[in-house]
C-alpha cells in the first residue's frame, strides 16, 4: 500500500478559477467539492487514449480539461446525450462499466470522478477497467472515504448528545440520498485494486468535516436551485460573476484548504495497471 502523501500535492492557483466555473453551473454544495477536485487534474499526465469511466453528462471533463478525452463511458441514456452536445469526447459509449465494449490494453489512461462509490459491481468495473488499460497505465480517480458518515455534522450533534440510535439513522439516511455503496477506507481499496491488477502510487486526503458540513447543509439549503432547476433545466438563473461575490467569498477557505486533511471525507488516488 503506498503511503499517503504528507505535501500539498495540487497548485493552489492555476490558469482557471475552478470555483467559478462549477459554482456558477451547479448548486453551490456540490460544486465546490468538484471546483477542489478540477484543480487536482491539473499536474496528472493523462495519456492518450484516455478513457472517462462514468462521464456524465460530461461537465466535468468539460471544465477541467484543456483538450478532448478520448472516450466517456456511461450507462445511463440522458447523461450520455448530454455529454454528447458539450464536444468535450471524441467517443460517446451507452454501456455497463462491467462489460465495455473496447479491445484489451487499447487505452494508455483512465480517470473516474466520483463515480466508483456509486457502483454496486465495483469488483467486475475494476477488473473491465484493467482489461482495458496497457500495462503501467495510470488510472486516477476519487470517492468518498471511511471518515464520511462519522464527519457528518448532524450525525456528530446527535452522537454528543447521547442520541446514538438518531445518528446511525441520520448517517443511513445522508449516505442513501448521496447513493453511495462504499465509502472504503485506502487499505480496502488496496485490496480491491490489487484484486483487479493494479497498484496505488499515492492517494490523498481531502475535505476537512468544516467542509463536509458545509455540502451536508446545502443539500437542504439548496432547495431554490432544485426548484430552479426543475422549471427550468438550470441550476443558476443568473450566470454572472456578480450574481456569486457572496458565496465564493464563503466558499473560498475550503476551495484553498490544506491538502492533505488528515481526516478529509474524500479520497484521491493514483493508481496504475500492473
Amino acid at each position: 500500500m503506498a503511503e499517503k502523501q504528507a505535501l500539498v500535492i495540487p497548485p493552489q492557483v492555476t490558469g482557471k478559477d475552478f470555483l467559478f466555473l462549477h459554482v456558477r453551473d451547479l448548486p453551490y454544495f456540490r460544486a465546490f467539492l468538484r471546483a477542489v477536485e478540477s484543480r487536482f487534474y491539473q499536474d496528472i499526465d493523462l495519456p492518450a487514449p484516455t478513457l472517462d469511466v462514468g462521464c456524465g453528462d460530461g461537465h466535468f471533463a468539460q471544465l477541467t480539461f484543456d483538450r478532448k478525452l478520448d472516450v466517456g463511458l456511461d450507462p445511463w441514456t440522458a447523461p450520455i446525450q448530454e455529454a454528447g452536445t458539450r464536444k468535450v469526447y471524441n467517443l460517446l459509449t451507452e454501456a455497463d462499466g462491467a462489460a465495455m465494449p473496447y479491445p484489451d490494453a487499447y487505452f494508455a489512461s483512465a480517470l473516474s470522478n466520483s463515480v466508483l462509490e456509486h457502483i454496486p459491481q465495483l469488483d467486475a468495473v475494476l477488473v473491465e477497467t484493467a482489461r482495458v488499460l496497457k500495462p503501467g497505465a495510470p488510472f486516477v480517480f476519487c470517492v468518498p472515504n471511511h471518515n464520511f458518515l462519522p464527519n457528518l455534522s448532524l450525525a456528530r450533534f446527535f452522537d454528543v448528545v447521547g442520541l446514538k440510535g438518531f445518528a446511525m439513522a441520520y448517517r443511513d439516511f445522508f449516505n442513501h440520498i448521496s447513493r453511495h455503496v462504499t465509502c472504503e477506507n485506502p487499505e480496502q481499496w488496496a485490496r480491491r485494486l490489487a484484486a483487479a491488477g493494479f497498484k496505488v502510487d499515492k492517494y490523498w486526503h481531502y475535505f476537512s468535516p468544516a467542509a463536509l458540513a458545509t455540502l451536508e447543509w446545502g443539500h437542504y439549503f439548496g432547495l431554490p436551485s432544485w426548484l430552479i432547476h426543475f422549471a427550468t433545466g438550470r441550476w443558476q438563473v443568473v450566470s454572472d460573476r456578480w450574481n456569486f461575490v457572496l458565496t465564493m467569498a464563503f466558499l473560498r477557505k475550503y476551495y484553498n484548504e490544506p491538502i492533505p486533511q488528515e481526516k478529509g471525507a474524500y479520497t484521491f488516488y493514483i493508481t496504475h495497471k500492473i
